[in-house]
């Protein structure tokens, strides 16, 4: 591991610790805690180790502000580190828990994922919106088809995939247009649709259809169906999703994979309505 040269003892920046500029509100935005959330959001499966500097460009801060980040975190046990490199500890579980612990939507759709994937020999995925991403908030996985893993707390962009699609669908026109001006609609394959014309076409497809089908514009190769689920009032709270290896023509892997994908989501909305 390459050695990290040591940072002078130095203060906080007037940014850090004052208000947020540009966009972000003033007065009650704390610039820090969006700093230090950003040390932690650095790390993921693909850079789960990580030294101080390579911390540094990944959060967009400066090495002395990093360093002082990262050693509140290893005082708090959020963080560890050693011989020059950081990772963090179980113990940041904790602050997703609260949120997964109140919402019931996972506890009772897994049974009914499992149920699918098992029926369909694939993958599935419950995701809800945040933002302009898509977050998996509980997953059956029957073999590994894209280039990252996909767990619990993983984020997409929504716009490009089936599970964000149907969300956004949901949205009226003006809020998802929205969150495709917020969004970064940059091509992952050579398919992918990154106009915003197309994209808010494809949303009142789906709004219409029901269900959403991306066909290699995530990952060459990955096939996504995805349908709402509804709560009691009817409002869309999630997405279903199938993924599959690309194989064959789209109409017959919809033909397939559809009538299944929808008795389950039918399955969840009726067991949110019991709860």
């Amino acid at each position: 591991m390459t050695s990290e040269p040591a940072d002078p003892v130095d203060r906080p920046s007037a940014d850090e610790e004052g208000s947020g500029t540009g966009s972000e509100p003033s007065g009650d935005f704390v610039q820090s805690f969006a700093r230090g959330l950003a040390v932690i959001r650095a790390f993921d499966a693909d850079h789960a180790e990580l030294t101080l500097s390579e911390v540094a460009v990944r959060a967009e801060m400066p090495r002395a502000a990093a360093r002082r980040f990262l050693a509140t975190l290893v005082s708090l046990g959020y963080v560890r580190t050693s011989d020059r490199a950081f990772a963090l500890t179980p113990r940041v579980l904790e602050l997703g828990y609260s949120y997964l612990s109140a919402l019931s939507l996972p506890e009772v759709a897994q049974p009914h994922l499992e149920g699918l994937s098992h029926e369909l020999d694939e993958s599935t995925s419950l995701a809800v919106l945040d933002g302009t991403d898509v977050v998996y908030v509980a997953r059956v996985p029957t073999r590994r088809i894209m280039s990252v893993s996909i767990t619990i707390g993983t984020r997409f962009p929504a716009w490009a995939t089936s599970l964000g699609r149907v969300l956004l669908a949901a949205l009226p026109d003006d809020a998802a247009d929205a969150v495709l001006a917020h969004s970064d609609l940059r091509p992952f394959t050579p398919t992918t649709l990154v106009e915003r014309s197309a994209l808010l076409a494809e949303l009142d497809r789906v709004r219409r259809a029901g269900w959403a089908m991306v066909d290699g514009e995530l990952e060459e190769g990955l096939r996504s169906i995805a349908a709402p689920v509804r709560d009691a009032s009817g409002a869309v709270v999630a997405a279903v999703n199938v993924s599959t290896a690309r194989r064959g023509d789209p109409e017959s892997e919809l033909a397939r994979v559809r009538p299944a994908l929808q008795r389950a989501t039918v399955a969840i909305e009726a067991d949110l309505r019991i709860r």
